[in-house]
């Protein structure tokens, strides 16, 4: 939950009246301003301009303009943006005024980690309940949680009234889980297993994959040492790739 909040969000002057339908790169976009605010407030500042916003979300300022006027934050001439009054706007249209309960599936190391990380609370997420098909886990306890068998879902849902499932079971279990989650009526989750689920219609999936992420480092890793190593004459050179296929150091070659 907001530190800098003000009572009655909605209904006050300059908050957002209704849900906007954002895009949905900007919905993307928003936690990284959230952050960015919080910090300046705890720092003492009132305002902040939009370059200060975007240097510090990690943006352009052209790009932060546009997605704030989607929230009807346009700042003012002069002055910038109010910082609670953004933090308030931007909270809203998240869904972060309220607490949203969780229920973590899978507590090995992953999960483990997850379930003991703090800064969940801060971001207006309670994670209400840990789950685990391994009987050897049912029972531990973890940051206050005791660790429920994944069969107890169906009630742990409802005692708690879950709103999101998280799940960082392996990747041959996954989909199982994901199914056990939608069918007692969650429709939000976030997926740390290395997989694809398949979900209803309705139902949300974010997927976190830190294998993946490695691999696109990789990628920019290869392709800076590759442009190291051209001639100094600055011709493109040729580089074989598997299959008998060739590409200039300045091509972009996608495997199938």
């Amino acid at each position: 939950m907001s530190q800098h909040r003000h009572p009655g969000a909605p209904g006050r002057a300059g908050a957002v009246p209704a849900l906007p339908d954002l895009p949905e790169a900007t919905v993307a976009r928003l936690p990284e301003y959230l952050r960015a605010l919080h910090n300046l407030a705890d720092a003492g500042h009132e305002t902040v301009s939009s370059e200060g916003l975007s240097a510090a979300a990690g943006v352009n300022s052209a790009k932060l303009r546009k997605d704030l006027s989607h929230l009807g934050s346009y700042g003012t001439r002069g002055v910038g943006y109010d910082v609670a009054l953004l933090i308030e706007q931007i909270e809203y249209v998240l869904g972060l005024t309220q607490r949203r309960a969780v229920a973590l599936v899978g507590v090995g190391n992953l999960g483990h980690a997850l379930a003991g990380y703090d800064g969940f609370a801060s971001r207006g997420f309670r994670i209400a309940a840990l789950l685990d098909a391994d009987p050897s886990r049912v029972g531990e306890e973890i940051n206050g949680l005791v660790v429920r068998h994944v069969d107890e879902l169906p009630a742990v849902a409802v005692e708690e009234c879950i709103a999101i499932g998280v799940i960082a079971t392996p990747a041959a279990a996954a989909q199982r889980v994901a199914d056990q989650l939608v069918a007692v009526g969650v429709t939000s989750i976030l997926n740390f297993a290395p997989c694809v689920l398949s979900v209803p219609e309705g139902v949300d999936v974010r997927k976190v994959d830190l294998a993946i992420e490695l691999q696109i480092l990789s990628f920019h890793e290869h392709r800076k040492a590759s442009l190291t190593a051209l001639p100094a004459t600055g011709g493109s050179a040729l580089t074989a790739l598997p299959g008998g296929l060739a590409a200039t150091d300045t091509q972009e070659a996608i495997g199938t």
